[in-house]
C-alpha cells in the first residue's frame, strides 16, 4: 500500500511524542485541540496502527509509535535540509556555475568581473574553462558548461546563440619598427614585407585573419599557442603580430607599439552560447546577467590605453 506522509503530520506526531499532552502539543503546532486530534487519528489510520496510548492522565507512545520516532526525525531533517538548499540556490547563496570562455577574454576581461560576482555571492562555486571556440561549444552541448563565450556562431536546434561583442584587430610591433612611426591606421597591404608571429591555426584570431586576407598569404615566421609567448617574440624583434583589441593587455609593454588596423571587414565576433532546451540555474542566470551587462567595449572592443613605465 502506497502511503504519503506530510511534514505537517510528522511534526504533529513528534510534538505529541515529546509533550505527551494533546493540549500543549496542539498549541505548539498552532492548531485547535479537535483539529490536532483529528490529524493524529488520520496519521494512525494511514499507518494502520495505534501510535499512542491515551488515558485521562497521560499520552504514551505505543511500541509501533516508538518505532516511528527516529525515522520521522530523519525525514523531517532531510526535508528541512532540502528546502534550505533549494532556498539558498534560489537566493544565490549557494550553487555552481560552469562556463567556457575564449582565453583572450578569460585572461583579461573576465577576472575582475568574476571577482565582483564572487564577492557578492561567495557561496557559489565557479568553474571556468579557458578554451578555444570549438571546445567552448562542445562543453555547452555536453552540459559541462552552463554557457560559453566563443567566436563561433552555432546553428543547431539545441543551442541558442546571442551576439556578445565585436573585436577590432590591431598591429603590434617593436617601438623601433617602421610601422611604429605610423600615426594613423595600418593597412593590410602594409604588412606584406614583414615577418609575422602568428597564433596557431586552431585559434579564432588566426582564422579571422586568414579569412580576411585570402588568398593573400602573410610571411609567417612562427606559430604559437599562447599570446604571452607571441608578445615575448615580438618584443625580441622576431616579427610583428596582428591581434584583436581584447588581447592587447598581453602587449602592454614599453618596448611595443600598437596601431589600429585599417580593415573594416576584419572584426572578430564573439557570441554567448547556451542550451536552448533548458533554463539556466539561478546561480548561472545571475552570472549570465552580470556577463551580458558588462560586455566589453559596446559594439566593438577598443584597446585599453595604458601608460607603461620603462624598466
Amino acid at each position: 500500500m502506497q502511503m504519503n506522509l506530510s511534514t505537517r503530520e510528522l511534526t504533529a506526531f513528534l510534538t505529541l511524542a515529546e509533550q505527551r499532552n494533546f493540549t500543549r502539543a496542539a498549541a505548539l503546532c498552532h492548531l485547535s485541540q479537535p483539529a490536532y486530534s483529528a490529524l493524529i487519528r488520520a496519521l494512525e489510520q494511514a499507518m494502520g496502527a495505534r501510535l499512542f496510548d491515551r488515558t485521562t492522565r497521560s499520552v504514551e507512545l505505543t511500541a509501533e509509535g516508538r518505532v516511528l520516532v527516529e525515522p520521522a526525525r530523519r525525514l523531517l531533517h532531510d526535508a528541512e535540509v532540502a528546502l534550505t538548499d533549494v532556498r539558498d540556490h534560489a537566493a544565490r547563496r549557494r550553487g555552481r556555475v560552469a562556463i567556457a570562455v575564449l582565453p583572450s577574454l578569460a585572461a583579461g576581461w573576465l577576472p575582475p568581473l568574476l571577482a565582483r560576482f564572487h564577492k557578492k555571492h561567495p557561496g557559489i562555486e565557479l568553474d571556468i574553462a579557458d578554451v578555444l571556440s570549438e571546445d567552448c561549444i562542445q562543453r555547452v552541448r555536453s552540459g559541462a558548461a552552463d554557457f560559453a563565450l566563443a567566436a563561433t556562431r552555432t546553428a543547431t536546434p539545441e543551442l541558442r546563440t546571442e551576439d556578445f561583442c565585436r573585436d577590432a584587430f590591431h598591429v603590434v610591433c617593436p617601438r623601433d619598427h617602421p610601422l611604429a612611426a605610423r600615426r594613423g591606421r595600418v593597412r593590410l597591404a602594409d604588412l606584406a614585407p614583414y615577418p609575422i608571429v602568428q597564433l596557431a591555426r586552431s585559434s579564432s584570431v588566426r582564422q579571422y585573419l586568414e579569412a580576411a586576407i585570402y588568398p593573400t598569404q602573410l610571411r609567417t615566421v612562427m606559430e604559437l599557442d599562447q599570446l604571452s609567448t607571441v608578445a615575448g617574440m615580438v618584443r625580441a624583434g622576431l616579427g610583428i603580430t596582428v591581434v584583436p583589441a581584447l588581447t592587447l593587455f598581453h602587449f602592454a609593454h614599453a618596448d611595443l607599439v600598437t596601431r589600429p588596423l585599417d580593415a573594416p571587414d576584419l572584426v572578430r565576433s564573439v557570441f554567448l552560447v547556451r542550451r536552448a532546451d533548458r533554463p539556466l540555474s539561478s546561480a548561472a542566470q545571475g552570472l549570465y546577467e552580470v556577463v551580458m551587462g558588462a560586455r566589453p567595449g559596446g559594439a566593438v572592443a577598443r584597446p585599453v590605453r595604458r601608460r607603461v613605465a620603462r624598466s
